[in-house]
């Protein structure tokens, strides 16, 4: 015998289980519609142009809020939805921006993650080759740092070791010469001289670390005569092409015992760079001569730049020993393994 009140009960029972999916589906439908919409211009059809400025460390939340209450987007939860679903959650960037109307939520979140102007930020580059006591002239003509106390805080690397590890690995006493690295940079214009000390020698650790190391696997140099080569490479080079050919005769001259002979480190030792040297200051008495020492100097004599600091342990393999400056303007050498090819190279002899 069939059981008619529970066969109606059980059809009842199949009607709610559909209801209730097709409410679902429907509700479904309904929210990714309004996601949808949320994401669309404000107002695409009469684009208005409206500055915005995005305060640094500032959340995405307090982001969402800022352009709702400009009138940029439509709805908040949906713009950190979107950031999240764009993975961009953390890399949109303080800033002041130009953004209008007509802009999608996708088209914002893309510009906020480029980066906008700051009004608070200030930009200056210091060339590859540059002395500490040239960087602190040029900063402060600049009215970014006062040279004296830059110039102190970079005397001695004891002043940042305990915030840069690296600088464990050199002598005692041993000032910054050599590992502020030579870019451009962007500061905060009530930046202090630490802070700038500090952002470029975290810019020397990043280079150091990413192009260096990696490429470290059998050279002979500590990290500090690494970058002392590298310096006297960058600063007797003016072509790129031709820094491995005069790591290489640096290179070669170490290994026989000879003296380096570098010009540029005369010229750090009598603190000006003069076009042509006399014989008399190569005599000057430093231990940054050359002419008159054996070996590496004690420390850099400029900031080499990533270039330099590769071709210090990427060396050309060739046998020269000498190199001279060519006199036709290109900034180029002639290369020569004997002294007496060095000679016969001289155009004014």
């Amino acid at each position: 015998m069939v059981d008619v009140g529970k066969s109606k009960r059980k059809k009842r029972n199949m009607h709610k289980i559909l209801f209730f999916f097709l409410i679902l589906i429907i509700a479904t439908f309904l929210l990714i519609d309004y996601y949808k919409k949320g994401l669309t211009a404000v107002s695409a059809d009469s684009p208005v142009e409206i500055d915005v400025e995005i305060p640094s460390g500032s959340s995405s939340d307090r982001i969402a809020k800022i352009l709702k209450d400009k009138g940029l987007i439509r709805n908040e939860l949906i713009f950190k939805i979107a950031v999240k679903n764009s993975r961009a959650d953390g890399s949109l960037k303080a800033g002041v921006y130009t953004l209008n109307t007509g802009m999608d939520v996708e088209e914002i979140i893309f510009l906020l993650s480029k980066g906008g102007k700051n009004k608070n930020v200030v930009r200056f580059t210091i060339p590859e080759g540059y002395e500490i006591r040239q960087m602190a002239e040029k900063l402060e003509k600049e009215g970014l740092v006062n040279r004296e106390r830059f110039l102190e805080l970079a005397s001695d690397k004891a002043n940042f070791e305990g915030e840069y590890p690296i600088l464990k690995e050199l002598p005692e006493g041993q000032s910054l010469e050599g590992f502020l690295f030579p870019s451009t940079y962007e500061v905060y214009s009530n930046s202090t001289e630490e802070d700038i000390i500090r952002k470029m020698l975290a810019k020397f650790q990043e280079v150091y670390e990413n192009s260096i190391i990696p490429n470290m696997e059998g050279v002979d140099l500590s990290l500090n005569e690494l970058v002392t080569l590298a310096s006297i490479i960058e600063r007797e080079g003016k072509l790129d092409e031709e820094r491995e050919l005069i790591s290489a005769v640096f290179h070669n001259r170490l290994k026989q015992g000879m003296p380096l002979q570098s010009c540029a480190t005369v010229q750090y030792a009598l603190g000006e760079r003069k076009e042509r040297l006399t014989e008399k200051d190569t005599q000057i008495d430093s231990v940054f001569n050359t002419y008159i020492h054996k070996g590496l100097p004690p420390g850099p004599i400029a900031s080499p730049g990533e270039k330099s600091l590769l071709a210090a342990i990427n060396p050309a393999d060739v046998d020269y020993l000498y190199f001279r400056t060519k006199e036709d303007g290109s900034g180029g050498h002639t290369f020569s393994r004997t002294y007496e090819e060095h000679l016969d190279a001289d155009p004014n002899k």
